[in-house]
């Protein structure tokens, strides 16, 4: 029996498997946890005790508000509570219990970059492929093995993770991978009742590498329609150890951020909501590896990365006019990286020249949802448009050849996107969700790019979902989405001189490249249920199978030995990419645990070789308790990972399990409400490993310890 067929009959035997369960959980269910569109927060016996399971988590970013286990997509939300108790560093620890995502580079602030579901990688410019939003603002940076996203945790309440390519519809053409939002706190999240003042104060201690954070929140209610927020915070590190005692050089870092928030709400109800925000964040180091998202010594560089993002919102709900539900939003990002005493061998001359890099993306998004609802059937329709500016420049300040840099092309690229979702939902069984997208795209090079010449292109991304329930207990869903990406500035202008090994006739720009497209399949089940062992209890499941084929892989020119000048990328490649995807949990009064699962596999068509992007086989697994009248929570966290030959380093990735341990305290009354103390040992036994898709070790043993207090008035 071929792999494929072994899988086939692996994931139909589950299916048989759960559709038992499902019909025993349907007996004995007493409650459900069904939140139909438009619906604020899920029901069930669980969320009525304050207690909101993985699957019930509220997911705003794929159309019509639901919970994750009624999305016919893949979709996972980490929420304020699951943030705090992994007490991250980065964005990347947040994302630990996603099946299928991988955070590249992850300990090192400048290194992070995300692989979702094998597409992604360290060294290539792959950030176009996965979307990334804060509060609705695309974030992109690409600078040669660096990450491509720059921020501090302590900034979000909400991470979405959407995987797979029919995020397409509503974010962008060229999601292969899927996309990550990211949602930043409001004042609303900390002002409780009869309260209009509040004040958190946070200190944080990491004993790998020393790491310490100290964070400062007010929020205040001026009036019933003026909130704002504000935040302060310093997080900073020396160089972390592996799991041998080694030390990783250039991972030292010291950072800060922070956040202004204002909402005014106005109309009837207060429904009307206007939303300004601005965040700012400013990382620094020096003798930083020069490549953060590997251990390949390539030198070493002084950097200073600050990242701006700045957000006009306007909503208007009209909850008594179906035909009106307005959004508007206007946005800014500005992410820049100035580089100072660079020193290393064996590069081009520019890449060690002192140097300034950036990118600024202006944003406008409009969009409104029709409702229209009858006896039998409810239809929710969203369309929209989104138009965005981006320039990306780079400019060496000295050296031996001064002025843009060649390798990092600068340009302009416009974007104009058209779109259009349909949500129908009949008798609370079937829904069905086609959409489509349009999106025009035009780009210009700099000044500096020798015959190069403007180009255009279009793109569209159509799909269609569908998940119908049996009953409360089981439900199936599928979905087959199209998408294209354009070729990025950097995939267009980049061009070198003569080498004297590698390319010694030199690359020029790569103007005649085609988009790459995406043909993605999806199917799975879910399966649901209450009071199951003991009143209250919630037990949810949901697995997701899928098979991605990519056409036109954008690749960097495989002929490096010829002595004529050849273009910099070319399309070379057919990929498939497919596998399987497990989420669970179970929640009672005193006990939850939790599941995670992914198992990818990846082949170029062409040559039949596995793909170097597709993550390992993982399970990651928590197992916890609660004493709820102290407000006591305590856990175990596993993470298992099988041997695999592939990855970013072309070699063999040794296996590994990795144990972690957690306690909270966080009394809700008394004397001590307000308080909040979390400890937490990571990697216990100090294991020495490498996830494939990094070539930086992880940290060895870690020791974390979290102190919070808030005052209110």
């Amino acid at each position: 029996m071929g792999l494929i067929a072994r899988n086939t009959a692996a994931l139909l035997g589950g299916a048989a498997l759960m559709v038992m369960i499902g019909s025993t959980v349907a007996g004995a269910q007493q409650a459900t946890a069904n939140v139909q569109p438009g619906a604020q927060q899920p029901e069930g016996e669980a969320a009525k005790k304050g207690r909101v399971t993985l699957l019930q988590r509220l997911v705003i970013g794929a159309g019509v508000d639901k919970i994750a286990i009624d999305t016919p997509q893949a979709v996972t939300v980490v929420d304020q509570e699951q943030m705090d108790q992994d007490q991250p560093t980065t964005i990347g620890d947040t994302l630990r219990d996603v099946p299928g995502v991988t955070a590249i580079g992850s300990d090192r602030i400048f290194g992070e970059a995300f692989n979702i579901r094998g597409i992604g990688g360290a060294a290539a410019a792959d950030e176009s492929k996965i979307i990334i939003n804060v509060d609705g603002t695309p974030k992109f940076y690409e600078q040669y093995r660096m990450g491509s996203f720059f921020s501090d945790p302590e900034l979000y309440k909400q991470v979405e993770v959407l995987r797979g390519p029919a995020s397409s519809t509503l974010y962008g053409s060229g999601a292969l991978g899927g996309v990550i939002n990211l949602t930043t706190k409001d004042a609303a999240d900390f002002l409780v009742n009869g309260q209009n003042n509040a004040v958190r104060v946070k200190s944080a201690y990491d004993s790998n590498g020393t790491g310490i954070l100290g964070s400062t929140i007010y929020a205040t209610r001026l009036n019933e329609n003026f909130e704002f927020l504000g935040m302060g915070n310093y997080r900073q590190g020396d160089d972390y150890k592996d799991g041998d005692g080694d030390t990783i050089q250039g991972s030292n870092f010291e950072s800060w951020s922070g956040l202004a928030k204002g909402t005014y709400r106005f109309g009837d109800g207060n429904e009307q909501t206007i939303r300004l925000s601005y965040q700012r964040w400013q990382g620094s180091g020096d003798d930083q590896a020069y490549s953060q998202t590997d251990n390949f010594d390539f030198g070493t560089v002084d950097r200073k990365v600050t990242d701006q993002t700045a957000v006009f919102r306007y909503e208007n709900p009209a909850s008594d006019n179906p035909w009106l539900n307005l959004k508007f939003e206007l946005s800014y990002s500005d992410t820049a990286n100035e580089q100072t005493n660079a020193s290393g061998i064996g590069m081009p001359d520019q890449l060690f020249d002192d140097s300034d890099y950036s990118y600024q993306t202006l944003q406008a998004r409009l969009e409104n949802t029709f409702e229209y609802k009858a006896d039998d059937f409810e239809n929710y329709l969203t369309i929209g448009t989104q138009i965005s500016r981006q320039d990306r420049d780079a400019e060496s300040l000295g050296g031996v050849r001064p002025g843009p840099i060649l390798f990092h092309p600068e340009g302009t690229e416009n974007k104009y996107g058209f779109y259009a979702q349909d949500e129908f939902v009949w008798r609370e069984k079937l829904t069905l969700i086609p959409g489509i997208r349009y999106d025009y795209r035009d780009t210009s090079p700099g000044e500096s790019i020798a015959s190069a010449e403007d180009t255009s292109d279009d793109a569209i991304s159509p799909k269609l979902a569908a998940l119908y329930k049996f009953n409360d207990s089981f439900s199936v869903f599928g979905s087959v989405a199209h998408t294209e990406r354009f070729p990025t500035i950097d995939e267009f202008y980049s061009t070198s001189g003569p080498g004297r090994g590698t390319y010694p006739g030199g690359r020029t720009a790569s103007l005649d490249l085609e988009k790459e497209t995406s043909n993605n399949y999806e199917a799975g089940f879910s399966v649901a249920g209450y009071d199951l062992m003991r009143a209250g209890d919630t037990l949810q499941l949901k697995t997701t199978g899928f098979y991605n084929q990519i056409r036109n892989l954008i690749s960097t020119n495989p002929n490096n030995r010829s002595r004529l000048p050849v273009t910099y990328y070319v399309n070379i490649a057919e990929a498939k990419i497919y596998g399987v995807e497990v989420e669970g949990s179970y929640d009672a009064e005193v006990f939850f645990t939790r599941l995670a699962y992914s198992n990818i596999k990846g082949e170029d068509e062409q040559t039949g070789a596995p793909l170097t992007t597709i993550p390992a086989q993982q399970l990651t697994m928590t197992v916890g308790g609660r004493m709820v009248d102290y407000g006591v929570e305590y856990g175990w966290r596993g993470q298992f990972a099988a041997h695999t030959d592939t990855g970013f380093t072309g070699q063999p990735t040794p296996g590994y399990g990795v144990h972690d341990i957690f306690t909270s305290w966080k009394p809700a009354d008394g004397k001590y409400a307000g308080f909040e103390a979390r400890f937490a040992v990571e990697n216990i036994f100090d294991r020495q490993y490498r996830e494939n898709l990094s070539g930086t070790d992880a940290k060895g043993r870690t020791f974390k310890l979290t102190l919070a207090k808030q005052f209110g008035w």
